[in-house]
């Protein structure tokens, strides 16, 4: 088909029925109407002494510690008013705080001082965690266990798990308890689990789902305060990989028998409705601190938010439960902003589970205590996930913008196609803009040899090979300096606009060097470091060298689950129906013409999207000798090195421009080489109709034609800053800069010397300089409509 005859068929098409373009999700307008709805109804009753009004159980305090944890966790910033009049309020002398404390109202007060102002509330912290290691029971059945307070009652599941949360927000924030307390603690939680894995109000109790979340949550907390990882340190030696007792094998027992009887419309033990939203609040707690995205076989955020979403009237701005204490709509409204605010929490990074041993999880804390550094140098809250790679598909490795695998043997599967698809997988996995971050453990020979044979599966193109990174590279600057005393050699393969793949090999046979998973275990957040100089300095390396891989690969920018979840677009390919399809192919060049392999697959499926037409990119890129170039109204052409054309290739495409095509052209990451040699192609072919800007009023960057405006768009230039070198992104409002060669009364090229490539990826790359991901895609969609308007 030849150029003349192909554009009717595409103004055509433009009219035929849209095949839907975004599968059916959470939406993420919606979550965060109803998160602003709660809390303004949430802020509405506060009263002006800075609490939230009485309530009968626990006093004024009770519920104005849980409304204010709500409201911070919320997203509402402390400095809010709202939220100091109510740190005013919890710091003061009130019954349920100083006076006659309770366990609810003390470990809620806790959490929330944790939470706002550690520094500040330090005194308020340190005397809450006191009195709560002083009520806890001592002796009897419920040794280790809480009652609502000193000298009232004997010990429950409820009291229990929020005083080991509080104590646990303690910690974190560097106020220790004893271990003692955290011993008896655990005890007790072994004491009280069912022999089916469940966990009732009292021991011996009927099995309720939101008792067995607190020991869920509560095992997971104690264990990891008790017992001593998996990396050790023996005077000045790090030991690593070593065997030691856990609570594994009883939290798992439990998350089998909620993933049995798993709801979110109710809480399974529970008659009726009642306590469902004190469920929801302990299932989002478990999700979180087993890191897992779905309890048996169902995604517990997702569903969870479905019904909070459907069960709040459009009419009112609260929550009520049914019966009980939920049946006040402050109560129910705060549990259902928690589950909703801590459970969307973005993911940085997910660790795969691998193989049928706990091979790849020898270091149980690594990637946690890593998320809790990386919140604290980033100052938001985060999450990460386990994902067993034998059962997940892109679509859920997709959720997570880093994958971590790692582990010291084979992890080859058994078979070939087992092999052929875990390597089909991964390669997925990157070419959708996914980044690996590949360890093989101190003296994991067998991983580095099956990684190795791996990475050739993965990428058959000679091109593609792990080669050690260069000191210069970001992965040691972009957060925080290594000490070069600590460095170890880094192997990387550029995949797109990036490194996409980081591989941290083992030691060479007969050295000692402890893997990151090691240090990362050691560095126990919250608890002291009582180590070596030499130990501490050597863990310090490894939180640096693991923010900097993190920082370099996400660019700090991460998106909560419902933004990651939503919207997914089809790919074109998706469509069956080949007639009328808008075509456009990317020109073969020696300029690295494949060095961004979706950018154009990612542009089409966005204007699809866009401009309800439908599209497709060519399957391989189209060479200027070839006459097929004829058959698509528009070339894409992009790379980030120097390159020339034949002068054969030079003829061909001035006749393709002068019939009525459009070259769009893009510089990856503004590369000065790529840029030249563009320039000097274009006045070899035209040295009487220059490349000159276009002009910022042209219809080109208008919405007239059913496109964006563009009068103001977003450019990142990559910047160091500071005295320790940090690599950020300064941000640039500016009108877009794009070069046009004319054609009569038409551009028949137009070109972008600032990255479009990389951002329609949607790789967060530090050292691209160019426009954002929204901008990118909205330039590429007007130019595209510009030329179907020609």
């Amino acid at each position: 088909m030849r150029l003349q005859t192909l554009i009717p068929i595409l103004l055509a098409a433009m009219f035929l029925p849209v095949v839907p373009t975004f599968s059916e999700d959470i939406s993420p307008e919606e979550v965060r109407k109803v998160l602003d709805q709660g809390i303004a109804y949430l802020k509405d009753r506060q009263q002006p002494d800075g609490s939230f009004g009485d309530f009968s159980a626990h006093g004024a305090a009770g519920i104005s510690g849980l409304c204010t944890l709500a409201l911070l966790n919320a997203g509402v910033p402390v400095e809010d008013p709202h939220i100091q009049k109510a740190l005013n309020y919890l710091q003061t002398d009130h019954p349920g705080i100083k006076c006659a404390p309770r366990t609810y109202t003390t470990s809620l007060q806790t959490m929330v001082f944790a939470q706002a102002d550690p520094k500040r509330f330090r005194p308020d912290i340190l005397r809450n965690v006191l009195w709560l290691q002083e009520t806890q029971l001592q002796s009897g059945d419920f040794r280790g266990a809480w009652g609502y307070g000193s000298g009232i009652g004997g010990g429950d599941n409820s009291n229990s798990q929020f005083a080991l949360l509080a104590l646990h927000e303690a910690e974190r924030v560097g106020v220790r308890v004893s271990d003692r307390t955290w011993k008896l603690t655990q005890e007790y939680w072994q004491r009280a689990q069912r022999d089916d894995g469940s966990f009732g109000y009292h021991v011996g109790d009927s099995p309720r789902g939101s008792m067995t979340c607190a020991g869920i949550a509560s095992l997971v907390i104690a264990s990891g305060r008790v017992r001593e990882g998996n990396a050790q340190v023996r005077g000045e030696q790090i030991q690593c990989c070593q065997d030691n007792e856990s609570d594994s094998d009883r939290i798992e027992r439990a998350l089998q028998w909620l993933g049995r009887n798993f709801s979110v419309t109710r809480n399974p033990g529970v008659p009726g409705q009642t306590w469902k939203y004190y469920y929801l609040y302990c299932l989002e707690r478990v999700g979180r601190l087993t890191a897992r995205r779905f309890i048996g076989e169902h995604d517990w955020y997702r569903e969870g938010t479905a019904v909070l979403l459907a069960s709040k009237s459009s009419l009112k701005n609260e929550w009520t439960g049914v019966g009980g204490d939920e049946g006040d709509p402050r109560i129910a409204t705060s549990m259902a902003l928690l589950f909703l605010a801590k459970g969307r929490r973005p993911v940085l990074m997910a660790k795969l589970r691998h193989g049928e041993q706990q091979e790849w999880n020898q270091h149980r804390s690594d990637v946690n205590n890593l998320t809790r550094y990386v919140e604290s140098r980033w100052k938001m809250d985060l999450t990460w996930q386990v994902v067993d790679i034998r059962t997940a598909t892109v679509d859920d490795l997709l959720q997570s913008p880093v994958l971590y695998f790692c582990g010291g043997k084979n992890p080859l599967p058994g078979s070939a196609a087992g092999i052929e698809d875990l390597a089909q997988k991964l390669r997925s996995y990157v070419d959708h803009s996914g980044f690996l971050f590949v360890e093989a453990y101190s003296a994991g020979h067998e991983f580095d040899r099956g990684f190795r044979q791996l990475v050739t599966r993965m990428f058959p193109e000679p091109e593609y090979r792990l080669q050690l990174l260069p000191p210069e590279h970001p992965v040691w600057r972009t957060e925080e300096p290594v000490n070069p005393k600590h460095m170890r050699p880094i192997y990387g393969i550029d995949f797109g606009c990036r490194t996409s793949v980081v591989y941290c090999p083992p030691a060479e046979p007969g050295k000692l060097r402890p893997s990151l998973s090691c240090l990362w275990e050691l560095s126990h957040a919250g608890r002291d470091m009582k180590y070596p100089k030499s130990v501490a300095d050597h863990v310090q390396a490894g939180l640096s060298t693991g923010v900097n891989i993190l920082a370099y690969a996400t660019n700090r920018e991460l998106k909560s689950k419902e933004e990651v979840a939503a919207h997914q677009v089809r790919q074109a390919t998706d469509d069956s129906h080949d007639r009328n399809r808008f075509r456009i192919a990317n020109l073969r060049h020696g300029g690295g013409c494949e060095a961004a392999p979706r950018a154009l697959i990612n542009l089409m499926e966005t204007a699809a999207a866009q401009l309800g037409i439908r599209t497709a990119a060519a399957d391989e890129p189209v060479s200027l000798r070839d006459d097929a170039i004829f058959d698509y109204p528009v070339l894409f052409m992009h790379g980030r090195n120097r390159f020339s054309f034949t002068d054969a290739e030079r003829k061909q495409l001035k006749t393709y421009l002068e019939r009525g095509g459009l070259l769009m052209a893009n510089a990856i990451c503004s590369s000065e080489a790529f840029s030249q040699s563009f320039r000097r192609e274009m006045e070899a072919m035209f040295p009487d109709n220059p490349l000159e800007p276009i002009p910022a009023s042209h219809a080109l960057f208008t919405s007239e034609r059913g496109g964006f405006n563009l009068s103001t768009v977003t450019r990142r230039d990559p910047q160091e800053r500071g005295t320790k070198g940090r690599v950020e992104d300064v941000l640039r409002k500016v009108p877009p800069a794009l070069d046009g060669i004319r054609f009569g009364d038409r551009y028949g090229v137009i070109f972008s010397r600032f990255d479009l490539s990389c951002a329609l990826e949607k790789q967060n790359s530090l050292e691209c300089r160019g426009y954002i991901r929204e901008d990118a895609a909205k330039i590429g969609v007007n130019i595209l409509l510009y030329s179907l308007m020609q």
